[in-house]
């Protein structure tokens, strides 16, 4: 189904990354059903720009006590089995001496026991959400590796035991899911080339069970608006062609023009998704830079690699206003490059 969806309109499609910006109303009157009903708005929002493949804003797993975060860490980390979020004073102390880590003061979590599926439950979280989307919707997963860099682990001894057994965990649950497409997003692994084997295994682990199309989104993280991950995209070539993906999601827009150098080296089995929207800045992008973004792109990857594009992260850092008006920037811009205006 989803492999005819794609094939359909525009050579180039939009779709947004993940999460979406803070509904005021919702958070300050948090239930079910409003939960349910600001997914439909931000849904419905994205429609009527004209993107192409919406998400679901991952509205549900914003946490308020994470203000420079969405909460998508916090989100897993608080339902797989195994893990505890009760974070005592040694915890913290032995979590700092991860230098990695060091944005973060405490850990999200610690490692008690083998990992399990506790109350973790994808398909009902994707299904919540497609009873609202009025059409085909992306679902979205914060990669294994990325959440295992924030914990504390006292059970497996190794970051490569616990990536795996957080991938085996969210794997056994993605090949249901109701959408048409599932996106890993991944933030950590461009600032550490050196574990991008691992981060592989462990994405591709997810992927291989996957039964619609299969994205990976990629970025240098958004901590509180700050770029967190140093590093350029280059040395991570070999990860990126060794992925079991459809397509990347990748962020361009807030970096380097010569990072786009890399795009001609991607595996052509991989479809490309390029980053067009910064949205580390309030500046609304006119349609005429987006054109001009997609242009060096193209002229970079070569002709017909560019099917993908999008903002470079999630909108949640955002203002309403203004995440509207870049969605709507970006859907211009797609059009004014392909000559559909």
């Amino acid at each position: 189904m989803s492999s005819h969806l794609f094939s359909e309109g525009p050579s180039i499609k939009t779709t947004t990354v993940g999460s979406y910006s803070q509904i005021d109303w919702l958070y300050a009157l948090p239930s079910e059903q409003t939960v349910q009903d600001a997914t439909r708005v931000v849904i419905g929002l994205q429609r009527d720009a004209g993107i192409d493949l919406p998400t679901d804003g991952e509205l549900y797993r914003y946490d308020i006590s994470h203000p420079d975060t969405n909460g998508m860490i916090e989100y897993f980390i608080s339902r797989i089995g195994g893990i505890s979020t009760r974070i005592g004073i040694s915890d913290a102390k032995a979590f700092s001496k991860k230098n990695e880590m060091s944005f973060r003061r405490k850990p999200a979590g610690v490692v008690t026991e083998a990992l399990n599926e506790g109350s973790l439950d994808l398909v009902e979280a994707c299904t919540r959400s497609s009873q609202v989307a009025g059409g085909p919707m992306k679902f979205t997963l914060t990669s294994p590796y990325m959440l295992a860099r924030t914990l504390l682990d006292n059970h497996y001894g190794s970051l490569e035991a616990l990536t795996l057994a957080i991938a085996d965990v969210m794997a056994e649950q993605v090949s249901e899911l109701p959408c048409v497409c599932v996106q890993i997003d991944e933030a950590n692994v461009p600032g550490s080339p050196e574990n991008a084997p691992l981060a592989a295994e462990a994405i591709n682990r997810i992927l291989d069970k996957v039964k619609v199309e299969k994205a990976v989104h990629f970025c240098f993280g958004n901590y509180g608006g700050q770029t967190i991950q140093s590093g350029k995209w280059k040395p991570l070539l070999n990860f990126l062609n060794s992925l079991h993906t459809d397509h990347l999601v990748m962020e361009f827009a807030h970096r380097p023009e010569a990072d786009l150098d890399v795009l001609k080296e991607i595996d052509t089995k991989i479809k490309l998704g390029i980053g067009v929207i910064d949205i580390k800045v309030n500046h609304i992008e006119s349609p005429e830079e987006i054109a001009r973004r997609i242009e060096k792109a193209d002229l970079k990857a070569g002709s017909d690699r560019v099917a993908w594009v999008h903002p470079d992260c999630g909108f949640w850092m955002l203002k309403r206003s203004i995440a509207e008006r870049k969605i709507e920037s970006l859907v211009k811009g797609r059009d004014l490059f392909l000559g559909l205006q």
